[in-house]
């Protein structure tokens, strides 16, 4: 094992099954994570099941929008499973859709659903209807489709695993009916735990406070945190679901282990049932047991966890001497990863309502760029993820890191982070053909009104020498840039450029305005190119300071980044009605010369 790295055991696994976690050094921060993470699944694998696939596991459950806080449980591994497709092994990256999980509550601000969905509480997602509207058959498949759909534009494969299917075809019933016998060993495990401080309050009390997290516990079967625990006639790890209303709110009354016959009832309607557990299929072992039955059923060698699995008595802690002790299977290695942020949002989870999905991030963001966010962090670290203006800045400096990739003055870290980026081990995702900068396209979209003639026209004044003459080289980046400007710019943000002079405000000009205002128009012509603009807009200032246009900031005074500012804010006045608008270059070209003209002078 790598000396970066270290494995702690939080709880006693009799030195089994060590979880990996990133070790303190200073090394630490220069090195590629999934490179490390990938050396160790690889050597895990080959000591517990040498010569079989390797197999890493995400686990989702749709039980409302699956937000880009879940997302990090399926990126954590499969950046991991790429890493070591790259090196040649085999490799399944299994998707558990939790879909047999019950449905717990109406999540907020989801279209085509009311109050009335309420009534659904307790049942299987998949026996949810789906909301009013869909094309889907059912709440599950509603929202399993969004994400299938978004994973598939981040070049993610994956094997998925429909809970329901499992369940209901009876794939687990020798597991279920071992998890019976062995209720006993279950309980006292368990039991461990249930004197301290429930897992749910403390991880309230332990989350950070940002404002901007989302929470992942909602996309996984770790909602309910549910242990089987609490019934009238013993402990049991399995719950049916009723027969007559569907719902899981049933006590298991009875169970023998020869016969499998077992009773429960419904606490909802009182409905009564004796079945044989051997031939039942319509039930599901509590999430508790549930999560290590499949780490050994799968042989999973990797798996990620949120921070809401690392308090005492979670499911990541307990599963680990479950899975041990009952199913005789090793628990995953796999790093607790942090919350996932949405810059300018307030914090949400998934039964909210207005959580950013993955599919609504690619709307605005190529899936590089997305995958870069998730790769360029260790799992244990938080990020956030910008819907606001902050995307412009990432887009910047997405563009630096290319070119430094480029001329080879990246430092390894980094480039492995692009690698990632841009493709997987089966070949690069699509990408911009000429990638213009994302500001730029953004504020020919906000100042055109997306006006795809007048878009053409300023993209392809940008650059006279290299001119865009087809708008399909800079998509989809600029569908990208539209959708961002058309979104989540709000009204009062967005530039309108004036249709007539500002009479009131040329009139009321000293005269150094106007002296720098003709020093800008008489240069138009000369420079009119995104470069040629930004060097006469930053020029005008100090050649009326008696300097060089040219002059470089060691060469002026501080005065002169005032000025600067001071005609920029004349300039936004008199072209848009505000003291700032789009980057100033790109606001001239896209107003045009002879209107730029108009409104200057009157």
């Amino acid at each position: 094992m790598s000396q970066a790295w270290r494995a702690t055991t939080p709880y006693d696994l009799n030195g089994k099954a060590p979880r990996i976690v990133a070790a303190q050094s200073t090394g630490a921060e220069t090195q590629d994570w999934v490179s490390r993470y990938a050396d160790d699944v690889i050597a895990e694998s080959e000591r517990r099941a040498p010569g079989k696939p390797v197999v890493v596991a995400s686990g989702l459950s749709p039980s409302g929008p699956i937000h880009l806080g879940n997302l990090r449980e399926v990126m954590t591994p499969h950046l991991v499973a790429d890493e070591i497709r790259r090196r040649g092994y085999t490799v399944r990256h299994l998707i558990s859709w939790d879909d047999y999980d019950r449905y717990r509550k109406v999540p907020n601000g989801v279209p085509g659903t009311d109050a009335s969905w309420a009534e659904h509480i307790g049942k299987p997602l998949t026996a949810v209807p789906a909301p009013a509207g869909s094309a889907y058959p059912n709440w599950a498949e509603h929202f399993k489709a969004a994400m299938v759909a978004a994973l598939a534009d981040l070049g993610v494969e994956f094997d998925g695993i429909s809970q329901t299917a499992q369940y209901t075809a009876g794939v687990y019933r020798e597991q279920i009916l071992h998890a019976m016998r062995h209720r006993g060993d279950i309980d006292a495990i368990l039991d461990q735990y249930r004197t301290k401080k429930d897992p749910a309050k403390q991880q309230k009390q332990q989350k950070p406070q940002d404002e901007a997290e989302l929470e992942a516990a909602e996309g996984s079967g770790a909602a309910s945190e549910d242990d089987g625990s609490g019934g009238t006639g013993g402990y049991y790890p399995y719950k049916p679901f009723c027969g007559q209303c569907g719902k899981d709110l049933t006590t298991v009354t009875s169970y023998d282990d020869d016969t499998t016959e077992l009773s429960y009832t419904c606490t909802l309607d009182g409905f009564t049932e004796t079945v044989l557990l051997s031939e039942f299929n319509r039930g599901k072992l509590v999430w508790k047991v549930d999560w290590p039955m499949r780490w050994a059923f799968e042989g999973v060698i990797f798996e990620p966890s949120g921070v809401d699995h690392s308090s005492p008595g979670s499911s990541f802690q307990v599963g680990g001497q479950i899975v041990d002790r009952v199913f005789g299977g090793k628990q995953p290695i796999g790093p607790m990863y942090a919350f996932v942020g949405i810059s300018g949002m307030a914090k949400m989870s998934s039964s909210k309502g207005g959580v950013p999905t993955p599919g609504d991030a690619l709307r605005i963001m190529e899936p590089q760029i997305l995958r870069w966010l998730y790769a360029r962090r260790r799992p244990n670290q938080s990020f956030k993820i910008a819907f606001d203006q902050e995307i412009q800045r990432l887009y910047d400096e997405w563009d630096k890191l290319g070119a430094k990739v480029a001329d080879g003055t990246v430092l390894p870290a980094d480039a492995a982070a692009y690698r990632r980026a841009v493709g997987t081990a089966a070949g690069d995702l699509p990408r911009t053909e000429r990638p213009l900068a994302y500001r730029t396209l953004a504020a020919a979209a906000d100042v055109t009104a997306g006006d795809e003639k007048q878009v053409q026209r300023i993209l392809s004044e940008l650059d006279p020498e290299h001119p865009v003459t087809d708008l399909a080289t800079v998509r989809p980046r600029l569908d990208k840039a539209e959708a961002w400007i058309s979104t989540y710019v709000p009204a009062e943000s967005r530039t309108i450029v004036r249709t007539e002079p500002d009479a009131e405000a040329l009139a009321g000009l000293d005269d150094a305005s106007r002296a720098s205002i003709a020093l800008l128009l008489d240069g138009l012509d000369d420079h009119w190119s995104l470069d040629g603009l930004t060097h006469l807009v930053y020029g005008v200032p100090k050649v009326q300071a008696g300097f060089p246009a040219d002059a470089t900031a060691k060469e002026l005074p501080p005065e002169i980044k005032a000025a600067q500012r001071s005609f920029f804010a004349l300039l936004y006045h008199l072209l848009v009605g505000r003291d700032t608008g789009p980057r100033l270059p790109t606001l001239l070209l896209a107003v045009g010369a002879d209107r730029v003209r108009a409104l200057l002078a009157g």
